[in-house]
């Protein structure tokens, strides 16, 4: 392949991806317009427990990881077979997962609200809303790990179509639940979950029986008994990723009791700040799929040198991208926020530190995709201390430093800060090349023959 070759690759890629990724921030952005039309109790008791739902969707998010970046792997060996037997290992694996999860979150419920210092008359509705998401956790692991196969097979197209088509779907959900048969806030949770359950059918179902490399008709025999090494491989990878991910809520926490005492336009500028800045780093985490795909499948292919190409690729494309995009940012601050909120405060506050952000996004676009490349490369450790020790270590800390000074401004400058910082630390790291050595690929050579 020629240089142009790969670079029109990786944008063909990226391009399904990013608007998959636009979809999923609008489907969120729907959601909190429908809800502020309930009462301030029930939007209160939604947001509640937002931050354990994001733990929930970290953690299923780490499980479908591990088995898809090793379908990639299997794919650029040529050993379609063995793709197709890990997502098997992969459903099966999923559903006992995810009864687990549920099994935790419906046990807990009852009581988080009251953990998470809730008044009295939110804890009802905030448990409901939370009971409901709980049950819908095995249709969003089986569709993480049908999703994620699909992409790492090549096969963006179809799952970030399907995830265009659940952002509408939820709005229509949404729309019937909360305001048709007043639901209340468990109208909200019944309308994702019944967007999630159509979908998640619908990407099976394209996988399984339609996908021209990983549908199961190809098959004699469908095994879905999971086997020790993929599973140790799966934690291997997985198992990084979900740790990181939980003790980065934790972060968020800690960083959100910091921003509370600043009072209710600092709340509004900052929460409407990151919705805003959200529609910004979309499209690196587009990019950032598409990294992991061809990343992954250069490694099962043993093509080192492919390897390294495609993440250069992909740094360089995620990176201008949101460069740009953190200019759009900085230029129209003002006006993104007058969209949202009428109050001129907020406004003023929410443009400064929109504007703060703005020379940040190169450096978390190379983190970003960089962290993306490693997981394709199925190294997952380092990376994921590195993550945690950044924004433990320096966000956190100069929080803490900034804010009682500062104020608002202050959390951002070091959120800024710390993005620079890791772009800065991952990169390095890319330049090692030490995350590309490949050595633990015989399996797949046996497989294949096998098959």
């Amino acid at each position: 392949m020629t240089f142009r070759q790969k670079l029109r690759l990786t944008v063909l890629l990226s391009i399904p991806a990013i608007i998959a990724q636009f979809s999923f921030i609008a489907m969120q952005m729907i959601d909190a317009a429908m809800l502020g039309h309930l009462s301030t109790d029930e939007a209160a008791a939604v947001g509640l427990v937002s931050t354990t739902i994001w733990l929930f969707g970290g953690l299923t998010s780490a499980f479908a990881s591990g088995f898809a970046v090793q379908v990639a792997h299997h794919v650029g060996a040529g050993d379609n077979s063995g793709a197709r037997s890990v997502i098997r290992q992969g459903l099966l694996s999923g559903l006992l997962f995810a009864c687990i999860m549920m099994a935790i979150g419906v046990a807990i419920a009852p009581h988080l609200p009251h953990w998470l210092g809730a008044s009295e008359h939110i804890c009802q509705e905030a448990s409901h809303y939370f009971t409901i998401f709980c049950f819908g956790i095995p249709l969003i692991v089986l569709n993480g790990v049908a999703a994620g196969s699909l992409r790492c097979s090549g096969n963006i197209k179809v799952p970030s179509m399907l995830m265009v088509m659940m952002c509408v779907l939820d709005v229509i959900f949404n729309y019937i639940f909360i305001f048709t048969l007043h639901c209340g806030t468990a109208g909200a949770a019944y309308g994702t979950i019944a967007a999630y359950f159509i979908t998640m059918c619908c990407m099976v179902y394209d996988m399984s029986m339609k996908d021209k490399v990983l549908n199961f008709l190809q098959d004699e025999v469908w095994d879905f008994r999971p086997q020790k090494k993929i599973l140790k491989k799966t934690f291997r990878i997985g198992c990084p990723i979900g740790i990181e991910r939980g003790v980065m809520c934790t972060a968020q926490i800690a960083i959100s009791s910091i921003i509370a005492p600043l009072g209710s336009i600092a709340i509004a500028a900052n929460t409407f700040g990151i919705n805003i800045e959200s529609l910004c780093y979309m499209p690196g985490h587009g990019v950032a799929e598409a990294a992991t795909t061809l990343v992954g499948q250069s490694k099962g292919a043993e093509k080192r040198h492919f390897m390294h190409q495609f993440a250069w690729i992909c740094m360089a494309l995620g990176v201008s991208i949101m460069a740009f995009m953190g200019g759009l940012m900085w230029w129209f601050a003002p006006e993104m926020f007058s969209v949202i909120t009428p109050d001129k405060e907020v406004i003023a506050l929410g443009t400064d530190i929109l504007r703060i952000e703005a020379w940040a996004e190169p450096g978390f676009a190379a983190a970003i995709i960089a962290s993306a490349v490693f997981v394709g490369a199925g190294k997952t450790l380092i990376p994921s201390l590195m993550n945690l020790g950044s924004i433990w270590v320096v966000r956190v800390s100069l929080t803490l430093l900034l804010a009682p000074t500062m104020g608002l401004r202050g959390v951002w400058i070091a959120m800024a800060i710390e993005l620079c910082f890791r772009g800065i630390i991952f990169t390095l790291r890319l330049c090692t090349k030490k995350w590309s050595y490949i050595k633990d690929h015989s399996y797949l050579r046996g497989s294949k023959k096998g098959s």
